[in-house]
């Protein structure tokens, strides 16, 4: 507690409690995960090039399986919410699940192939619903939680984002660089790929028990006493809300829907462009193993949008950083569409992108606890749990929504692994994936966040609560 206390106080006056051991565990959690949803993205290449499932088929199940995805988030917070244990109830379901979190990152690629499509399709049902509807959620909605209840200091939430942006990029970076050439490596064969997914699930067991390990000595700030000390207790008590009232309550906070849709979109452009990069390498560029390369350049472009997320956070504030980030996605993929063939202008707008989409991922934990204020000033109830199935339903569902879209649009196009050379058709389905919907996708985006206007609001709001508390202190 003391050393805790050592930590000092913020530019705001609120107790931090962050060490660096913290934002490493933070970052291993939130890396296990990114490794868990971005593999989702690889699905579908795997499903229909490998095992050899039909590609509108495949789409269907994947639809069926985010259909059942999408009901379980909000639900499980719920659930949480009404569980004991205070504060650390919510690393204990990464312990529960840190197994079969390994476990199901073999089991999505051992597809009975010879058994028919029928059976292929009905294994790829039931390992995506365990992989993103269950697993995934259990982990990934209290973790999410973890941002508001650590600390009640907006400085350590937004550094925990980027942490969490870095520890979730950097795992889509990884799936989309060594994926392919490591997979061809082994052998290229649907048993290369399973051995791929013994090394990601070892990595994701690792990267779980290093975070449960520390968050489970981890010091929350409603552990210590001091002059915020009734913020604490009324952030240490349980929130006994059924779920129909949680729920109505949530879809009248048009900001938590904004931040709902904001982790949702955002998921779906990067996990499209994680998806359609090995079809577009394959049939437009003639080697698949490019987007090995081309993912070595974007992770350049990572390192150096995280390391500028911070300054321009900070000098255009959340919402601008936002607006920011969207039309920047805008203009290089609107450039890569209309050259659609050009090598070095696929690379050079690839690289833009995933630079101008950093500090947007930044900022899922930071718009996440504006709305749980909001929940507080507006019903007197914070509902973290259930207010962070906002990103877990973002995180998950955008993922694997993007392997439906790309499924969609392949079938569309008459895709057919088995050609020596893409069709017109397939190339246009490939053109529209890459490069046009991302660009209709993130203009809606920027239309949608318009109505973000609680960044200006939120101080009066805080200090409304306050003075709400104090009163009820009083009596």
């Amino acid at each position: 507690m003391q050393t805790t206390k050592q930590l000092g106080l913020d530019k705001d006056g609120f107790q931090r409690v962050m060490r660096k051991r913290d934002y490493l565990a933070d970052f291993s959690g939130q890396f296990a995960q990114g490794l868990m949803a971005n593999v989702v993205g690889q699905l579908t290449y795997f499903y229909t090039d490998k095992v050899g499932l039909a590609v509108g088929a495949v789409g269907v199940v994947m639809a069926i399986a985010k259909v059942i995805d999408a009901l379980t988030d909000i639900w499980f917070g719920n659930v949480i919410e009404h569980s004991k244990g205070g504060n650390r109830k919510y690393y204990k379901w990464m312990l529960r699940m840190m197994i079969p979190a390994a476990l199901i990152m073999v089991l999505v690629f051992t597809v009975p192939a010879g058994a028919g499509q029928m059976v292929g399709l009905a294994y790829v049902l039931v390992t995506n619903v365990l992989l993103s509807a269950v697993i995934l959620t259990m982990i990934g909605t209290p973790f999410s939680a973890i941002m508001v209840v650590r600390t009640n200091s907006q400085q350590e939430r937004s550094n925990m984002g980027v942490v969490r942006a870095v520890g979730n990029y950097g795992a889509g970076m990884i799936v989309a660089i060594f994926t392919i050439p490591l997979t061809n490596l082994l052998g290229g064969t649907q048993a290369a790929w399973i051995k791929y997914g013994v090394i990601l699930g070892l990595a994701v067991l690792l990267l779980l028990l290093l975070c449960y390990r520390n968050g489970s000595k981890a010091v929350f700030v409603s552990d210590l006493t001091d002059s915020n000390a009734a913020q604490q207790k009324q952030q240490e008590e349980e929130e006994n809300v059924p779920f129909k009232d949680a729920v109505s309550m949530l879809f009248r906070n048009k900001y938590w829907i904004i931040v709902l849709l904001f982790n949702l979109i955002t998921s779906v452009t990067n996990g499209m462009s994680s998806a359609s990069g090995t079809y577009y390498c394959k049939w437009i560029f003639g080697n698949d193993n490019l987007v090995g390369l081309i993912g070595a350049g974007g992770l350049v472009a990572t390192i150096v949008g995280f390391a500028l997320s911070s300054p321009i956070i900070s000098k255009l504030g959340v919402k601008r950083t936002i607006n920011f980030g969207l039309i920047g996605a805008v203009i290089p993929a609107a450039i890569r569409g209309i050259l659609p063939t050009n090598f070095p202008v696929y690379v050079a707008t690839s690289l833009i992108g995933s630079f101008v989409q950093i500090p947007l991922m930044c900022l899922y934990g930071v718009l996440l606890a504006m709305a749980v204020d909001y929940n507080e000033w507006k019903y007197d109830k914070k509902l973290v749990a259930v207010s962070s199935g906002a990103i877990g339903f973002g995180n998950k569902v955008g993922s694997g929504l993007s392997s439906v879209v790309l499924a969609a649009f392949l079938a569309l196009g008459g895709y057919d692994a088995t050609l020596a050379v893409a069709s017109n058709s397939m190339r246009m389905a490939i053109y529209g994936i890459g490069n046009w919907l991302p660009v209709a996708i993130n203009l809606i985006m920027f239309l949608v966040f318009t109505q973000f206007d609680l960044e200006k609001k939120l101080p009066a709001m805080r200090e409304e609560v306050v003075r709400r508390h104090a009163q009820q202190d009083d009596q």
